[in-house]
C-alpha cells in the first residue's frame, strides 16, 4: 500500500478531516517517502490514558493501517518516581480494547538507557554538552525569560575532560539530587526557551520499574524522545501541538548525534472536551481524594472509565474520525461524544424494560394465578436479535411518573379513569388507587381489555400513550446507577477557581429498587441494552454478577443536558 496509497479510492473520503494523512499521502505521491510508514504511540506510564490519548492512539495506529505500515507502543519511562506497573498494564489493555495491536514487543525508553548514555557522551566529546552545577534557583535566573535573554552558566566552558569526569561522577551517584545536571550547549539567547541549554540528564536516586537501581541519572523527555524514535526507525513522529516549540530541539539532537534515521515530527491539535478535565495531575487528585471511585470510575474521562461506562471501541474510533485532525487546538462539545455512542447503540443494543422508580399496579380482572408469556422483539429493526419472553401477571410495576390521578391533555400516560397501553401487551384502564397514611399512592388498580393484545379496543377509542412495565412476581431486582457528566460547567477550574468546586452533585444517582425483565438478570458483564424510554445501559464490568445485576447508564436516549441545566 505504501507505493500506491494515493491511488486508493477510499483514501480521499478518509482524509477529509485529517491533514496528517493528507501530508503522508502527498509525500508518497511526490516520492519524498518510500518504504514503510512507521509511527509510534509513546505514553508516559504515570497515569491512566484519557479520551485525548484515544485520539492519538486512533491517529497513530490508524495511519499505520491506512498506509500498510507499522505502529509501535513505547513507554517513555524516564521519570521513575511517578511511574508504575499498574499504569503500564492499563495502557496496554486500553490500546487493545480500542481494537489495535502494536508491531513487535512492547518497547520502553529504558531499554535504550545505555545507548542514550552513549549519545550523551558523544555530545560532551564534541563540545555540545556540559555538566552544570548551578542550583535550580540559579539555573532559572540564568535562563532569563521571554523578554530577557539568558546568561551562560559559569560551568559552560568546562573542558571536555572535566565534563566527562563530572558526568561519570553523576552516574556513580557521587552527586546529590539537584547538585548537577548535564545540559546541551545550544544558545542561552535563543528566542525559543527550549533551546536555552536544556537539561538532558538529571540525578534521581530512585529505583526504576524496569531497570531497578542500575541508574541514578535519567535522561530528560526531550532528549530521550527523539533518539528513541530514531533507534526504532520511526518515520513520522506525530505529537500534540504543545510540542511544536520543542521541534527545533528534537531536530537539533538528531542533527548532532549519530542516530540511525531522522524521524520527522508533525504536530496536531489535541482533543479538548468541554465539561471535562484531562490533566493527569487533576485526575489523580480526584482519585486520591476520593471524589471518584478510582481511575475507571464511569464518570472519569479515562479510557478505562469510558469502557466501564459502556462506550464501545467502535463509538470511540468513530468519534475520533468525526472530529478529525487539525493543526490547531479546539474544544469539542461533549454531546458529540455522546452522539457517537447513541448512533452505535441505536443499531446494536437489544431492547428491554426496566422500572426505575416502581409503583405497583394490580389488574383486578386478571386471574391471580395466571402467568402469560408474551413476546417482544429484541430490536425493532433487527431480526437477527432473538425475541424476548415477557411474563405477564396480575401484579406489575410501572414507573411512578407514569401515573397521575388527574392530568391535562398533554399527559400521555396512565390517568385515573383513562386508558394506556402496556408496551408489547394489553390496554389497561385505571379504576382506583390505594394510599398510605401519608396520602401517598402505593398501588393502582386497573382493568385490562383481553382483546387488545396487538389490537386497539373494540370501541375504537385508542389509548393515549404507551408505558413500560415489569411483572412484580417474575421480574428481577437490580441496582441501576444513573451516571451523568462529572462537571456542571463547560470549563472546570476556569481562571483561578478550584476545579473541584465545579463537580456536578448529580453525576451519580443510584436506584436500588429497580425491576428488570427476568431475561436480563443473568446477562454477562459489559452487556449493553436500551432500557426503553430510559436510555442505554451496560452491565457493570466488575460489580454485575449473575443473579445480582448491576447496570450503569451509558447515555440518555436524547441530549437533554442543556435543558436540564436550564431548569436547575
Amino acid at each position: 500500500m505504501t507505493d500506491n496509497a494515493s491511488s486508493d479510492p477510499s483514501l480521499e473520503s478518509k482524509t477529509r478531516n485529517n491533514f496528517v494523512r493528507n501530508l503522508i499521502a502527498e509525500q508518497i505521491e511526490r516520492g519524498e517517502h518510500s518504504g514503510d510508514v512507521v509511527t509510534r504511540f509513546p505514553p508516559e506510564p504515570n497515569g491512566y490514558l484519557h479520551i485525548g490519548h484515544a485520539k492519538s492512539i486512533c491517529l497513530n495506529f490508524g495511519l499505520a493501517e491506512q498506509f500498510g505500515g507499522k505502529c509501535r507502543l513505547r513507554f517513555d519511562d524516564t521519570n521513575p518516581e511517578k511511574e508504575n506497573q499498574e499504569y503500564i498494564d492499563s495502557i496496554q489493555a486500553d490500546v487493545r480494547w480500542l481494537g489495535f495491536d502494536w508491531d513487535g514487543e512492547v518497547r520502553f525508553t529504558s531499554q535504550y538507557f545505555d545507548r542514550l548514555y552513549g549519545y550523551a557522551l558523544h555530545l560532551i566529546e564534541n563540545g555540545d554538552a556540559y555538566v552544570d552545577e548551578l542550583s535550580s534557583e540559579q539555573a532559572r535566573e540564568y535562563r532569563g525569560d521571554w523578554n530577557t535573554p539568558g546568561r551562560n552558566s559559569p560551568y559552560r566552558d568546562r573542558s571536555v575532560a572535566e565534563n566527562l569526569a563530572a558526568f561519570e561522577q553523576m552516574r556513580a551517584g557521587e552527586f546529590a539530587e539537584g547538585q548537577a545536571a548535564l545540559r546541551a550547549k545550544i544558545d542561552m539567547a535563543a528566542g525559543n526557551m527550549n533551546l536555552r541549554d536544556p537539561v538532558i540528564y538529571r540525578i534521581r536516586h530512585a529505583a526504576h520499574h524496569q531497570t531497578a537501581n542500575t541508574w541514578c541519572i535519567y535522561p530528560s523527555y526531550d532528549f530521550a524522545h527523539g533518539q528513541s524514535d530514531a533507534i526504532e526507525g520511526v518515520t513520522h513522529s506525530i505529537c500534540t501541538l504543545e510540542f511544536e516549540d520543542h521541534r527545533p530541539l528534537y531536530n537539533w539532537f538528531l542533527e548532532h548525534l549519530p542516530v540511525p534515521c531522522r524521524p520527522v515530527q508533525t504536530e496536531f491539535g489535541r482533543l479538548n472536551l468541554n465539561y471535562t478535565i484531562t490533566s493527569k495531575r487533576k485526575l489523580k487528585r480526584l482519585v486520591d481524594e476520593g471524589f471518584v471511585d478510582g481511575w475507571d470510575d464511569p464518570r472519569m474521562p479515562t479510557i478505562s472509565g469510558i469502557r466501564r461506562r459502556g462506550y464501545t471501541p467502535e463509538s470511540i474510533r468513530n468519534f475520533c474520525e468525526t472530529i478529525g485532525v487539525s493543526r490547531g487546538d479546539g474544544v469539542v462539545d461533549a454531546s458529540v461524544l455522546e452522539a457517537a455512542i447513541r448512533d452505535d447503540l441505536n443499531v446494536s443494543a437489544p431492547r428491554a424494560m426496566c422500572v426505575m422508580d416502581p409503583l405497583k399496579v394490580v389488574i383486578t380482572n386478571y386471574p391471580e394465578d395466571r402467568v402469560e408469556t408474551l413476546t417482544a422483539p429484541g430490536h425493532p429493526s433487527r431480526e437477527d436479535l432473538p425475541a424476548r419472553e415477557l411474563p405477564f401477571t396480575r401484579k406489575l410495576y410501572i414507573e411512578n411518573d407514569d401515573f397521575r390521578e388527574q392530568a391535562n391533555k398533554k399527559y400521555k400516560r396512565l390517568v385515573l379513569g383513562k386508558r394506556v397501553r402496556l408496551r408489547n401487551a394489553y390496554v389497561i384502564e385505571a379504576t382506583d388507587v390505594v394510599k398510605n397514611e401519608r396520602g401517598e399512592i402505593v398501588e393502582v388498580h386497573c382493568r385490562y381489555d383481553a382483546d387488545t393484545l396487538g389490537d386497539n379496543p373494540a370501541d375504537g377509542v385508542k389509548p393515549k400513550g404507551v408505558i413500560h412495565w415489569v411483572s412484580a412476581s417474575h421480574g428481577r431486582r437490580a441496582l441501576v446507577r444513573q451516571y451523568d457528566r462529572l462537571f456542571s460547567v463547560e470549563q472546570p477550574g476556569r481562571g483561578d477557581s478550584d476545579f473541584l468546586d465545579d463537580l456536578n452533585p448529580l453525576s451519580l444517582r443510584a436506584f436500588n429498587q429497580c425491576w428488570i425483565e427476568p431475561g436480563l438478570a443473568d446477562v454477562p458483564a459489559e452487556h449493553r441494552v436500551q432500557f426503553e424510554r430510559s436510555g442505554y445501559f451496560v452491565a457493570d464490568r466488575y460489580d454485575h454478577q449473575p443473579g445480582a445485576p448491576v447496570f450503569n447508564r451509558i447515555v440518555a436516549l436524547r441530549d437533554t443536558w442543556a435543558k436540564t441545566r436550564d431548569q436547575e
